[in-house]
């Protein structure tokens, strides 16, 4: 059992899915070039997205421990999403599709408005997304690729007839599965880091 969740085991799986991991970050990359191009066809909704994130922001700044509230919620929401957006692949893929451009549309869309308002943009992404940033972009790329893989195996199961192509597929979808059990572990392990450091170091720089 110790296997199942070794650092090994985690990094093993991760090379073992790395064309899923570059079509990953393909499609992140895509999103944050959307978000900067299509500012004003796609404003209004990625406005409304920030505006959300700005009203937990002001929830979250009630109370004494400002720091705490931050690192639960920041923890729990990344958390659960990475987690859910692994098994949310077996539609196809589709959702972790989603997930992935959008995410980066976001960023996208936040640096351009900070260069359009004047705003340094280096130092936005020095003090406010790289600390963290480090080890929460990565965990959702992973997150993500496992998620593409899910869909890629649904397809072929879906595709594949031959009895010969069903024995590999069913011992793929052992792998795999065991595989999930693996990433949403160290997942769970790296934003757990990446909480910390968002809740304490990226906010009293944002704040400075």
């Amino acid at each position: 059992m110790a296997s199942l969740f070794s650092l090994r085991t985690f990094w093993r799986d991760l090379k073992s899915n790395k064309s899923m991991l570059l079509v990953s970050t393909i499609l992140f990359a895509v999103g944050i070039v959307a978000g900067i191009l299509l500012v004003e066809p796609l404003g209004n909704y990625l406005r409304e997205q920030l505006q959300q994130l700005q009203v937990v922001k002001e929830q979250l700044n009630q109370g004494q421990h400002v720091e705490l509230n931050y690192f639960v919620f920041i923890f729990l929401n990344n958390a659960i999403k990475s987690v859910l957006i692994i098994y949310l692949g077996i539609f196809i893929g589709i959702i972790p599709v989603i997930f992935l451009v959008m995410n980066g549309m976001i960023i996208g869309f936040l640096l351009r408005t900070y260069d359009m308002q004047g705003q340094d943009v280096v130092t936005l992404i020095v003090k406010g997304l790289l600390p963290h940033g480090i080890f929460e972009i990565p965990a959702i790329l992973i997150a993500a690729a496992y998620g593409l893989k899910f869909g890629k195996l649904v397809l072929d199961s879906l595709t594949t007839w031959s009895p010969a192509g069903r024995v590999k597929l069913r011992v793929a979808w052992k792998q795999f599965m065991r595989s999930t059990i693996t990433a949403s572990f160290w997942l769970v392990i790296i934003l757990f880091v990446a909480a910390i450091i968002e809740s304490t170091v990226t906010f009293w720089l944002m704040q400075a």
